[in-house]
């Protein structure tokens, strides 16, 4: 019996042993995993990513090819709106007076011509009253020069009498031609002048078509010749001044396409085309004024608005991908393309045989496509598409995501470069 014993004990002891040796040995194993695991987050960051086709279909994941597109390079500059000075008025009276009616106010629309205000003077009653004496004296004279040559042609006349008739006449013709263009200045016109006529008001027009700017008068203020009235603006003659860094002045011309955006509202862009490039430094700031006309819609656009405008230059045939298959990240530009490199795994998933479901069952795996993420230099930038440059060259038959990249490369930068 003790014999007995003895060899139940050593068995027991045997199968303790065994036991431990083997969880010490699973222990080895698991440290070794996880300092592997440890060690592959210090690798370089993963540059594959692997998409199910549920993830590329629900997601809108598209591919195309590399183009080669003819894309217009282009230079960016900063300005304002100016309207030239001979499409500026200031409206003033030629005499003094007192306002008596004002007829436009602040953003009217008025046509060359238009009466702004009435003014009242008496010295205009004068003005009046002088050239209906005149014209009264004239004809006195006119007779009185006739009966004085009558007498000199029959030896009973002096000559100096002839002269002195004539003299008068002469100079009341003169300054009757005075006071004529003095009324026609005047808005009065001298045909209409008599004495049961006289007008005591006069009025001041446009000198040309536009909008009223300012108003600087009001009724019952004395304005003279050096008291603007109003002002007028003509904005359709509206024009855009660019201020071009020396650098890119070689590459300006005559005919350009500008496009431009107003700085408080960028959401509506319009035209202009070069007309003028400068040929002198604006003050200390090292740029040249480049004029260009605004040509379509001009609507809301004012004197003085500050622009930013993009000058297109000549047309380049260059490889380039849509703009939104060009994702950021850390400063750098990148593109995925199809590929079939995969991405590194972790030691369990290699193991093979522990994908199971809840109840136990082996779970089937969905068929994989893999992305490689490639960086690129950025180019010129027109009608949706962008130059690219390849950092590293570019298989020539490489598909593109041209749709759903910035998708892929959150997907890639989350699970912190490896694919679980």
């Amino acid at each position: 019996m003790k014999i007995k014993h003895n060899i139940i004990s050593l068995t027991v002891t045997a199968l303790l042993l065994s036991s431990c040796g083997k969880k010490e040995t699973q222990i080895e194993k698991n440290e070794e995993k996880t300092e592997k695991t440890e060690g592959g987050h210090k690798e370089a960051p993963q540059t594959i990513a692997s998409l199910t086709e549920d993830q590329i279909k629900s997601v809108g994941i598209s591919l195309g090819p590399i183009e080669m597109k003819e894309l217009t390079s282009t230079i960016k500059a900063n300005g304002l709106l100016r309207v030239p000075n001979n499409n500026k008025a200031t409206i003033t009276s030629l005499y003094g007076g007192v306002i008596k009616t004002l007829n436009v106010q602040v953003g009217s629309i008025v046509k060359k011509g238009q009466v702004i205000a009435t003014i009242a003077n008496p010295e205009f009653i004068r003005l009046q009253e002088e050239y209906l004496t005149t014209n009264s004296r004239i004809t006195y004279a006119e007779q009185e020069y006739r009966r004085q040559r009558e007498l000199f042609d029959n030896d009973a006349g002096a000559k100096k009498n002839l002269q002195s008739s004539d003299a008068e006449l002469k100079t009341l013709r003169t300054k009757k031609a005075s006071l004529l263009r003095q009324l026609q200045m005047m808005g009065i016109s001298p045909g209409k002048v008599n004495n049961s006529n006289m007008r005591s008001g006069l009025v001041i027009t446009a000198p040309i078509s536009g909008t009223v700017s300012s108003i600087s008068a009001q009724i019952g203020s004395y304005v003279d010749v050096s008291s603007p009235v109003a002002e007028i603006i003509d904005n359709n003659s509206i024009h855009l001044d660019l201020q071009v860094f020396e650098k890119d002045l070689p590459k300006m011309r005559v005919g350009q396409i500008v496009h431009f955006k107003l700085t408080n509202n960028p959401e509506t862009e319009y035209d202009a085309m070069v007309y003028s490039v400068g040929s002198s430094f604006e003050n200390e700031s090292k740029t040249v004024s480049v004029h260009g006309t605004v040509t379509g819609n001009k609507a809301g656009l004012i004197d003085g608005m500050n622009i930013t405008g993009i000058v297109s230059l000549d047309k380049n045939t260059t490889p380039a991908v849509p703009n939104e298959a060009i994702v950021e990240a850390d400063g750098k530009y990148y593109v995925f393309i199809r590929t079939d490199k995969k991405p590194e795994e972790h030691e369990e998933e290699e193991g093979g045989d522990d994908h199971k479901n809840e109840k136990g069952e082996p779970v089937q795996h969905q068929k994989t496509l893999n992305f490689e993420k490639l960086e690129v230099i950025k180019g010129t930038s027109d009608m949706g598409y962008t130059a690219i440059t390849p950092v590293k060259g570019i298989p020539a038959d490489a598909r593109i995501v041209v749709k759903g990249a910035f998708f892929i490369n959150a997907k890639l930068s989350n699970s912190g470069g490896h694919e679980h």
